[in-house]
């Protein structure tokens, strides 16, 4: 009987004492995980969002560290750097030739046809030209009429003028003889004139090319008769493209006929020259009106081809220069700065940017850096002051220490 009821006492102290001993970790492992450092995140001065990174497993403070490429960092240069006026349009042909008859007849050839080159001078379609030589040749003849009727009258002169001066005939007969070669004058120049009408009439009978180009539109076939003036062809000379652009008033002083224009049309660059400046400014657009000429010898372009371009207003030789994409400008004061590396760990500098060449992909650079400093392009991620860096491919990776693993990118 007493041992049945000391059992129960021994049970109890048992379960008591198994409560104490867990309660006695629990407190433990709390008290071990408050002791524990933390990191605290490294804040971008100049606006970046904040960035931190634990190093291995141990429990000291690390700094964050960020592997860039090589292509992720450039070194400040002095360089030439274009400053420029972009402008837009279409590439026109430089001259657009409207080919018209000059005579009524019929046709009775036609030698070309749409996109086809041509020279100057080539005949592209021929009239019907028998009237017109039959004018010719009685024009012709009339020339050698007149021609002799003016000898004539000239040796009629010539013996009036020896009897006048012996006292043989009067001179009314004298001034007759002197009025007989002034007519024959004047009906051999006419007679020349008709004949020159006439050549005329049949040269225009063969359409001849006005100038090399390529044939746009063919508005005639084969046996039409055609109306004097009436359209043949037209014609383009696109050897030289011209775009019309605007420029704003504001930006006008820095144009000038024989400026070199950077040109982007059909996935290609290409250079002209600012040929002509319109000396007025369009009161609706407030705009200057430009216009550019394009060598295009060899047909790569095509007229009405969208082009973007900037007119070269000015140059900058020896300016420091970082790529464009390096430049950065905070949040809240819109103030530019580059992330700068001072050895192996990122600086930010405050910059003052001049020109910026957006075709070369450079700034120019009044304040800030030096040459040969080196500076983070492009989006890189998140990049904080303070940051280390490691350029991939270099022997060297600071922050492995006291056995900790690599770094890793933010």
């Amino acid at each position: 009987m007493s041992s049945q009821a000391s059992h129960p006492h021994a049970l109890t102290a048992a379960l008591l004492f198994a409560v104490m001993s867990c309660s006695g970790r629990d407190d433990a492992s709390v008290q071990s995980a408050q002791a524990r450092p933390v990191n605290q995140a490294a804040n971008d001065p100049a606006g970046g969002s904040p960035v931190a990174s634990r190093q291995g497993g141990g429990s000291g403070r690390r700094v964050p560290t960020i592997t860039l490429a090589a292509s992720d960092v450039a070194s400040v240069r002095r360089s030439s750097i274009e400053e420029g006026i972009p402008i837009t349009g279409d590439l026109r042909p430089i001259e657009t030739v409207q080919v018209r008859a000059r005579i009524e007849g019929d046709l009775i050839g036609v030698f070309v046809r749409e996109g086809e080159r041509v020279r100057a001078g080539q005949v592209l379609a021929q009239f019907e030209a028998s009237e017109q030589e039959s004018g010719r040749t009685s024009a012709d003849a009339d020339r050698v009429a007149a021609e002799s009727e003016l000898a004539t009258a000239q040796w009629n002169l010539e013996q009036t003028t020896e009897l006048f001066r012996a006292g043989a005939v009067s001179e009314r007969d004298y001034k007759a003889a002197q009025q007989g070669v002034t007519a024959a004058r004047a009906r051999l120049a006419a007679a020349e004139a008709r004949l020159r009408a006439m050549g005329s009439q049949l040269r225009d009978t063969r359409v001849l090319a006005p100038t090399a180009g390529v044939i746009a539109n063919k508005q005639v076939e084969n046996g039409e008769h055609l109306a004097r003036g009436a359209p043949l062809f037209t014609l383009v000379r696109s050897d030289v493209l011209e775009l019309a652009a605007a420029v704003p008033a504001r930006q006008a002083n820095g144009v000038r006929v024989g400026q070199t224009v950077h040109f982007i049309a059909d996935g290609r660059s290409f250079d002209g020259k600012l040929a002509r400046v319109s000396p007025t400014v369009d009161p609706a657009t407030r705009s200057v009106s430009v216009y550019v000429q394009i060598p295009n010898a060899s047909g790569a372009l095509k007229g009405g081809t969208f082009a973007s371009g900037r007119v070269v207003s000015r140059v900058v030789p020896g300016a420091l220069v970082v790529p464009a994409t390096a430049i950065r400008q905070s949040a809240d004061e819109g103030k530019t700065y580059v992330y700068r590396l001072a050895g192996r760990t990122i600086d930010v500098a405050p910059v003052q940017v001049g020109v910026v060449d957006e075709r070369a992909g450079m700034a120019e650079v009044l304040d800030g850096l030096a040459e040969g400093d080196r500076v983070v392009v492009g989006n890189v991620g998140a990049l904080g002051r303070g940051m280390q860096v490691i350029i991939a491919g270099s022997e060297d990776r600071p922050g492995q220490r006291n056995g900790s693993s690599g770094p890793s990118r933010q």
